[in-house]
């Protein structure tokens, strides 16, 4: 048995139109960079893409095309920016909408050491006012939506008060999208990791929050995991956003544009998505990627299916060979569909 033929191409959408942000792939350290971004666009056609949070020293001071350049079918997409000073943020800012995103998102969420350290992420929960000056001057000097993520609070923050002052302030500077990470971060005590998934989901004080800013446009992150979840919550909020079942699970994707845009586009097999990224795979091999960079974001394209632990496992031992090629996928997935 072999791949399907490539049997669709990718339609782009309008750089810099109205973000419909019904459904976003949430932004992930280390996971949604532009070779997952790709993959996630050959899936659905619809979602919001997100980087993973950029901060204001690697643009300023950093390699500029690697972490600015992406694949033009990856619109609409969005670059999350970390950081705290108006001046850097603001010409962060101008470089995310030269090199053409459509929206560029602050990061008032991430609890991991690096941020605290910086006072930036979730530590911009306790500055709310601070916040709202990024807000104004980003705003002030690009077109495309300066937008934010936060967290309900961190450490013993009234979530009630902490996250109503942040969204009022930032508001009046100009910020009319709030994407709201439904859960406290705890800035002592607890890792990253246990940041996901420790403190409690608090989705009625989101649609509270939304119930009393109905001219904002609110979207609800936490927990998310299916297609039914996003239902029940979009009958509150404007838009839900997946992180990582998105990513463990990408081919929940197929099911966004028809279900959750209403869009009656052919759905794309999982078959057809892999022999797509197996072609993207070897243009970027060519240019110097290695596999494993790659490959890393399609091991669980086959999620669900009979024997696909075959095909994680075949990529998992053999992607970050030196000398290992687009035919490690191809192999993959033999082994998964021979009996």
């Amino acid at each position: 048995m072999t791949l399907a033929p490539r049997v669709a191409t990718l339609r782009h959408m309008n750089t810099h139109a109205s973000i419909d942000r019904t459904f976003c792939v949430a932004p992930m350290l280390d996971c949604t960079d532009r070779h997952e971004r790709f993959l996630a666009r050959l899936i659905s056609n619809k979602a919001v893409l997100y980087t993973e949070m950029i901060t204001t020293g690697a643009l300023i001071h950093g390699d500029r095309p690697r972490f600015l350049s992406f694949n033009q079918s990856e619109h609409p997409v969005a670059l999350q920016l970390g950081g705290s000073n108006p001046d850097a943020m603001t010409q962060c800012a101008e470089l995310v909408q030269q090199w053409g995103y459509d929206e560029v998102n602050i990061n008032v969420g991430c609890p991991s050491d690096r941020v605290q350290s910086g006072s930036f992420g979730a530590c911009l929960m306790e500055q709310p006012n601070l916040v709202a000056e990024n807000v104004r001057k980003m705003q002030a000097a690009v077109d495309i939506p300066v937008t934010v993520k936060c967290r309900i609070g961190v450490d013993d923050q009234d979530p009630r008060d902490a996250l109503w002052r942040l969204v009022e302030s930032s508001a009046e500077a100009g910020c009319n999208t709030f994407l709201v990470h439904a859960r406290k971060a705890w800035l002592k005590g607890l890792s990253p990791k246990e940041n996901r998934d420790v403190p409690p989901l608090d989705y009625a004080l989101v649609y509270e929050l939304k119930s009393c800013f109905p001219e904002l446009e609110i979207v609800l992150n936490g927990g998310i995991s299916t297609i039914e979840d996003c239902k029940k919550h979009l009958e509150q909020v404007d838009g839900v956003m997946m992180g990582r079942e998105a990513y463990s699970n990408p081919y929940i994707l197929s099911r966004v544009d028809t279900e959750l845009y209403l869009d009656d586009t052919e759905v794309v097999s999982r078959d057809q998505v892999l022999e797509q990224y197996i072609e993207y795979i070897e243009q970027n091999l060519e240019n110097g990627v290695r596999l494993n960079h790659m490959s890393k974001h399609v091991v669980g394209l086959y999620h669900g299916e009979p024997r696909s632990r075959l095909f994680r496992r075949h990529i998992s031992e053999n992607a970050h060979k030196p000398e290992s090629g687009s035919e490690v996928l191809r192999q993959a997935f033999e082994k998964m569909v021979s009996i």
